[in-house]
């Protein structure tokens, strides 16, 4: 994942999704290709075509806030998106080391999703790779495999890559085109802040040559910071569920994620959850969580 290719790809798509009339540019003609011209772009932004030339092909590699910041401003970047931007254009203001020693679930973390039996949480890494979940939270979106699983790095499970790559994960998602853009626009940001990332880049590339509908969707550079929502599935033991989201970040600089998921009072939702609890085995602690309490 080259910084400065993907700062021009991500500026090339973006100016080609916006039309004249959506900036108040005047429409001379047939264009040849769609979307504003370069031309019409480094007008808004303020500054000469041959500078937002360099720009785009990667070629000036010192842009100032404000340069970057009139850029974003000409092509209607959302929040998240200028946050992408920036982390493009100057990455060496944002880019961080890979970790050396394999990343685990923080002791403190692991005790409070385990304290909550009855909210499905998931704890994922910087690249979405699930280093923990409770017992309901493994029910709800990977029953079908180890709950073990995420405690060794060899055998942890990739939200994203589940999604794109794993059929009982596909079918767990009735609105699955939506659950995978979302996924690819947030895997898109954590790449924005991560261009030395090996394994990140590693998994990208899996994805790209395994999943045509991955490929098509990494091409399109959608960009988003998804912390709340709502999800829907079809789960093979309960059923249909509708369920609210939110994605809570610890203020370190690890990256961890914890993924909590909640019904409707009162809803069929919330009661599939219920039964869902019941339903499982009896309740199971990591081999790490037994470790901090002896």
């Amino acid at each position: 994942m080259g910084t400065y290719s993907e700062l021009g790809e991500f500026l090339r798509i973006r100016r080609a999704s916006l039309q004249p009339e959506d900036v108040g540019v005047l429409n001379y003609g047939i264009r040849r290709v769609p979307g504003l011209r370069r031309e019409e772009l480094a007008m808004l932004a303020g500054v000469s075509t041959t500078y937002y030339t360099r720009l785009e092909q990667g070629l000036s590699t010192n842009a100032s806030e404000a340069v970057i910041d009139a850029v974003a401003r000409a092509l209607n970047l959302s929040k998240d998106e200028r946050v992408h931007l920036f982390n493009l254009a100057r990455p060496g203001k944002t880019k961080r080391r890979t970790p050396a020693k394999p990343d685990k679930v923080r002791p403190g973390t692991l005790r409070l999703i385990q304290s909550m039996p009855g909210t499905p949480a998931v704890v994922l890494g910087r690249r979405s790779e699930v280093l923990a979940w409770n017992a309901l939270g493994h029910r709800l979106v990977a029953g079908h495999l180890d709950f073990a699983a995420p405690e060794a790095p060899s055998t942890r499970p990739n939200m994203t890559r589940l999604l794109f790559l794993d059929d009982h994960t596909r079918e767990l998602y009735t609105r699955w085109p939506e659950e995978a853009r979302r996924a690819v626009a947030s895997l898109r940001l954590v790449a924005g802040k991560s261009a030395d990332d090996h394994e990140l880049a590693s998994l990208v590339g899996e994805l790209t040559l395994k999943s045509p509908d991955f490929a098509k969707l990494w091409a399109r550079h959608p960009v988003e910071n998804c912390m709340s929502g709502v999800k829907y599935l079809h789960h093979p033991e309960v059923g249909y569920l509708e369920l609210n989201f939110e994605v809570l970040t610890p203020p370190d600089e690890s990256g961890h994620r914890v993924l909590l998921y909640a019904a409707d009072p009162e809803s069929a939702a919330e009661g599939a959850l219920q039964l869902l609890q019941v339903s499982g085995d009896t309740r199971k602690v990591p081999r790490g969580l037994a470790e901090i309490d002896s």
